[in-house]
This record gives structure tokens, C-alpha cells and sequence, in this order.
């Protein structure tokens, strides 16, 4: 990454190998998943880590080639997923802290368990933070990538039943591939109305909110007053949900904010979980296509687009 900027800023260079200082391991990467939040970074809008140049990317998928003191040397050879300490991750070798490393189920190949790292892991999470009973009505938004496609197919199958907005005809055929009920698209300016209108008398139980701004304060009214609650975890409008104290308290309704560290470190926490429920057949990993590494802008420029439906892979051409 030369600088802030479009995906042009992303250009293949040789570099030396790294290698791993205490507590940490080197991998040879075999998959390298393309995150939306990375957009977000390269672009300018939020901090970096380090200033550029640097190597971009935040987790890889791969063999342990090398373990640093006070590493298990038993690692080497075995497939993990790793998250760096902020950047590095859009190599063929990949530095990481050993603590990051997450065994991958044979069941799942790199870039299976690349693709379903994150989105997965932030799933999980959430509905736990939600502590569905399953017999409750939840509103997944942007369900048919992501975050929002995991959600919605692990609701599902718990028996929750789910409503779920997506952009457009075909993005609503995948959510309700995944088991959305019912999709209405966030494209339109009156969804919340047409929701409003298909709910009638009743209420939605949990709102898992990634699109935040005014439309978060327009679906106060259709959650169910005293036990409902709304969790923010993104903000595709550009801002955070609009919500405030008065507007909940007049309601009796909850708002979690799901970010910060420690939000974070559950999150990672719970890669490994992430991985088996993909592994068992419980959670599609959903990858679209495999690019190899030098071809890293182009990636960029796809996800930024949103147009793919599934996960878009990076691989170095030496896997």
C-alpha cells in the first residue's frame, strides 16, 4: 500500500521474507480474505495502523512455516488463520502474533476458512450479545453478504424467524436463500414503511443494525416495546444509528453498541467457533471468487462496488 487512495494504491513489491519475533509465527498464505472494512481504511477514512508504505491486510489463512521463542515449534506445518497486529497480511509469508493462530478444520480448504473468518466470527458474537430464545422475530440488515448473510443463515437455522433488507433483486434472492422470510430492499427510500405495513399489529424482537443513520431512529416504532433491542455493529449510511437516550427510554428499548476492544476480543475469540460451524455444514462460507494476490486492487474495486454476492479470496501464486 504506497498510500491512502483508491485501489491503485495497492501494488505488487518484493520484500524480504519475515520472520517471527517472540510469541509469533510466520505462515506461507494460502488465502487472503478481502474485508470490507479494509475499504474503509485504504481509502483515508478511518487511521491506519502505521503510515504507508506498508503491506496491507489483516488476516491470512495458511501453513505455519516458521515459530518465533516461546512458540510451540510443534505449529510448523499445520493449517491456522492468523489476524496481524493491523497490516501485514497481503503477502505470500505473513508475520502474526502466535496468540491470533486458529487451527483450521480439515473439513474446510484456506479459502473457505478465509472467507467465513470474519463475517462468521461477528456473527456468532452478535447473537450471543442478542441471547435469541428462537422463538423471536429479528431484522437483519444487508443479509445477503457478509456479516448480514452469516446472521441470517445461523438465525435461521435456529428456528428465529427473519426478516432481512438487501440492495436489489438478486441480493434479496440470496438472503432469502439463507432463510430470510421476507427482504425488502434498503435501496428503496420507503422500506421501513413497507416493513411497518407487512408487520401489522406485530413487533420485531432484535434489530442487527450495520446501516445505522436516521433509518435505525425510523424502526424504533416496530420494535417490541420493553424486551426489544437494537445492535449496532455497522454504519453502511456513513454514520452511526441516530438513536438516543430519550428515544429508548420513551420506548423501553436497548441499544448494544458492538465495537471496541473488548468487543473485539470476543469477536476473535470466537474465530475457532466460527470455523467448526462452517466445518459441520451449518455455515456456507459463501466464496464468489479467487483472485490471485497481484490482483489485489481489482479485488478492492469489486467489493467496493458491492456487487459480488460471496466472499472475495486473495491467493499468492506460490499456493
Amino acid at each position: 500500500m504506497t498510500g491512502t487512495g483508491g485501489p491503485e494504491v495497492l501494488v505488487p513489491r518484493a520484500m524480504p521474507t519475515p520472520r517471527p519475533g517472540v510469541g509469533e509465527l510466520t505462515i506461507r498464505t494460502e488465502a487472503i480474505p478481502v474485508l470490507y472494512p479494509e475499504i474503509a481504511l485504504r481509502s483515508g477514512a478511518f487511521p491506519l495502523a502505521a503510515e504507508p508504505p506498508l503491506i496491507f491486510g489483516f488476516q491470512a489463512v495458511g501453513i505455519v512455516a516458521e515459530t518465533g521463542p516461546e512458540v510451540d515449534a510443534a505449529l510448523v506445518g499445520r493449517r491456522v488463520a492468523v489476524a496481524t497486529a493491523g497490516f501485514g497480511s497481503y503477502a505470500e509469508y505473513v508475520r502474526a502474533p502466535a496468540v491470533s493462530a486458529t487451527p483450521v478444520p480439515e473439513e474446510l480448504s484456506a479459502a473457505e476458512a478465509a472467507a467465513v473468518l470474519m463475517s462468521g466470527s461477528v456473527a456468532v458474537t452478535l447473537l450471543d450479545a442478542a441471547a435469541c430464545t428462537g422463538t423471536e422475530t429479528v431484522l437483519v440488515e444487508a443479509a445477503a453478504t457478509g456479516v448480514g448473510a452469516a446472521l441470517t443463515e445461523l438465525a435461521a437455522r435456529r428456528g428465529i424467524r427473519v426478516l432481512a433488507t438487501a440492495g436489489g433483486p438478486a441480493k434479496a434472492e440470496r438472503a432469502r436463500a439463507l432463510g430470510a422470510a421476507e427482504v425488502f430492499d434498503h435501496r428503496d427510500p420507503e422500506w421501513t414503511a413497507r416493513l411497518r405495513d407487512h408487520l401489522g399489529d406485530t413487533t420485531i424482537d432484535v434489530v442487527f443494525d450495520s446501516i445505522g443513520g436516521a433509518t435505525a431512529t425510523a424502526l424504533l416504532d416496530v420494535i417490541t416495546p420493553l424486551s426489544g433491542r437494537m445492535l449496532g455493529y455497522g454504519f453502511l449510511s456513513g454514520a452511526p444509528a441516530q438513536v438516543t437516550a430519550a428515544d429508548l427510554i420513551a420506548r423501553g428499548l436497548t441499544f448494544i453498541g458492538c465495537a471496541g476492544p473488548r468487543w473485539l476480543a470476543v469477536v476473535d475469540a470466537n474465530r475457532g467457533r466460527a470455523l467448526a460451524l462452517a466445518a459441520n455444514g451449518e455455515l456456507d462460507p459463501l466464496v464468489e471468487s479467487v483472485l490471485p494476490l497481484e490482483r489485489a486492487d481489482e479485488a478492492h474495486r469489486l467489493v467496493e462496488g458491492r456487487a459480488p454476492l460471496g466472499k472475495i479470496v486473495l491467493r499468492p501464486v506460490t499456493s
